[in-house]
């Protein structure tokens, strides 16, 4: 399997120098400025022991309502990741934005910081960390417990493929441009809807890998809705990445993972 930008690999984080260098222009490109973030409501919950923070956003009303945990990008749950989440919230979820980085956030210039963020944060930590984020949404009475799904970008799309691995109680998991798992012994704990959204000009994570991944999941019995966009690589959902963003793939990614909730959370 090769490394991406954000790519997870078992069991630590591995970068190449193909990556290091894509992620130095990328980094080069993105503006130093920041959007103000939507408010969410600080939240914490345990996890093995540890203190996990989040933001959490919720629609207008009582509920319960179905329930998203939305993943961060390698820098961090920045501006554009809490609009994620309030975006979420306004088409009628209880969204949790969990703080994979404890309070650490690496601005878009410091692909260096981003770089030693990720790979402070293991696999397993942060794998635990997301499904006590379930357990929490779990305990709340304005989310149905039943309907828990998850959307991660990046790195945040590498860890959703892992948190639908690790919590069997997913329903329905958005990875946008996060590595595919090729352990077959893995894909079978697999219980969630899959919708993936790739780049194919991303050279770190292939169209190879991603085929190989949608057939393994097919031979399983388990068809995934996977979408490659020709004319976009790494990251092209994030207008921030101004040499990098896609705006019409962007727009028909967010209907693609509006339409995939609607039916599998809500239908």
């Amino acid at each position: 399997m090769k490394t991406s930008l954000c790519m997870l690999r078992r069991p630590a984080f591995g970068i190449s120098l193909y990556t290091l260098l894509f992620c130095l222009l990328v980094a080069l490109a993105w503006p130093a400025r920041a959007a103000t973030a939507p408010a969410g409501e600080p939240i914490s919950f345990q996890s093995n022991g540890e203190t996990v923070h989040g933001l959490l956003y919720k629609p207008a009303g009582a509920g319960p309502f179905p329930a998203i945990v939305i993943i961060h990008e390698w820098w961090g749950l920045n501006d554009w990741i809490k609009q994620q989440a309030a975006d979420f919230a306004q088409q009628g979820y209880v969204t949790l934005a969990v703080d994979l980085y404890r309070g650490q956030v690496a601005p878009y210039t410091d692909m260096e910081m981003a770089h030693e963020l990720m790979r402070a944060l293991q696999q397993d930590r942060g794998v635990a960390y997301l499904t006590s984020a379930v357990a929490y949404l779990k305990t709340r009475k304005d989310v149905n417990v039943h309907r828990i799904g998850a959307a991660g970008w990046c790195m945040g799309g590498s860890f959703a493929m892992q948190f639908a691995i690790a919590e069997p109680s997913l329903r329905a998991v958005a990875i946008n441009y996060g590595a595919p798992e090729t352990d077959v012994a893995q894909l079978k704990k697999i219980h969630a809807q899959i919708l993936g959204n790739y780049g194919a000009l991303d050279r770190g994570i292939t169209p190879a890998d991603v085929h190989a991944f949608a057939q393994q999941m097919k031979a399983l019995g388990h068809p995934v809705d996977v979408k490659e966009y020709p004319d976009a690589g790494h990251a092209f959902e994030n207008p921030n990445n101004k040499t990098g963003y896609r705006p019409a793939d962007a727009k028909d990614t967010e209907q693609r993972m509006t339409a995939f909730f609607a039916k599998n959370l809500k239908g």
